[in-house]
């Protein structure tokens, strides 16, 4: 196993500036000088741009940059972070990651910083996974936690009900639960793809001690997670396709929506919808559970 992660520290301050830096670091490597319009020089040593490189192009001191990078405490305002996503090429998701590990919520994606922890279940929001049944459903918490599921979710993955509170987690699910592993065709794509939109989607939970407790937990269960969480990848959800292999129902595929409930936007509906032509809603319909509703994890409040 790889060490733990090294944000993982007692300080939220501290742990957020050295969240900035390595961003900043992962995302200066992935560049080129000619990717910026730059000449790469001679006896070039740096993988990707050196920071003197990233301060030219985003108008600020080589020093000031450097002591970002060092995680050093700097006041840092939007105007500069906007120069340094330019320079930088940050597409909006990564803009955004960026904004908000520097506490900027006035510009984060969905309005602003949660303000409540966002693990209550609206009836409401339980009678739409109902609704959406026989496609699979699910609802996420701001955390990532597998709050509740409809009875086709239920037929597709049936060892989670098994789970313990603390386990249900999707991240965690989809990194260290075996059987998971083994019915999502592609899982190390799908696994990256999870990742970097749990990284994006939970930067105002960043110091939460149960966000801490998950990553430190995971780069202890999980090699893959070890790997690619100090890549520092982010991504926005997009609607996609997943095909499985489940056991019992065979080959399936879904495309995967996801709903934000408007007077609850910290929780996230994903659905797992049947396409035109296809029978995979009709396959897992045949199987069998022993309840028949949603089932709702009121531990996880």
């Amino acid at each position: 196993m790889m060490s733990a992660d090294p944000l993982i520290c007692s300080d939220g301050q501290v742990r957020r500036r050295l969240d900035i830096a390595e961003f900043l670091q992962a995302r200066r490597a992935h560049l080129q000088p000619a990717d910026v319009g730059l000449s790469p020089g001679v006896r070039r040593r740096t993988k990707g741009l050196r920071r003197e490189e990233v301060a030219l192009l985003a108008g600020v001191s080589v020093s000031w940059y450097t002591w970002l990078e060092q995680g050093r405490q700097v006041n840092v305002s939007v105007d500069v972070l906007d120069s340094l996503a330019r320079a930088l090429r940050l597409d909006a998701v990564e803009h955004a990651h960026l904004l908000g590990l520097a506490g900027h919520y006035n510009r984060w994606p969905l309005g602003g910083a949660p303000d409540h922890d966002g693990n209550e279940v609206p009836a409401a929001v339980l009678r739409v996974l109902d609704a959406l049944d026989p496609c699979p459903a699910y609802l996420l918490g701001p955390r990532w936690d597998l709050l509740a599921r409809n009875e086709a979710h239920r037929r597709l993955y049936p060892s989670l009900d098994d789970l313990r509170a603390e386990d249900r987690n999707l991240v965690h699910i989809v990194f260290t639960r075996p059987e998971v592993r083994a019915v999502i065709d592609g899982w190390e794509d799908e696994a990256r793809r999870i990742l970097s939109q749990f990284r994006a989607d939970t930067v105002p939970h960043r110091d939460d001690p149960e966000v801490v407790a998950l990553v430190a937990r995971l780069h202890q269960e999980s090699d893959e997670f070890a790997e690619w969480w100090p890549r520092h990848d982010v991504a926005g959800f997009d609607p996609h396709r997943r095909s499985f292999v489940h056991p019992q129902a065979g080959p399936l595929l879904f495309e995967l929506s996801q709903l934000v409930p408007a007077a609850s936007p910290d929780l996230r509906i994903v659905a797992l919808v049947g396409l035109p032509g296809d029978d995979s809603v009709q396959r897992l319909t045949t199987l069998t559970h022993p309840t028949g509703s949603v089932s709702y994890d009121p531990g996880r409040e």
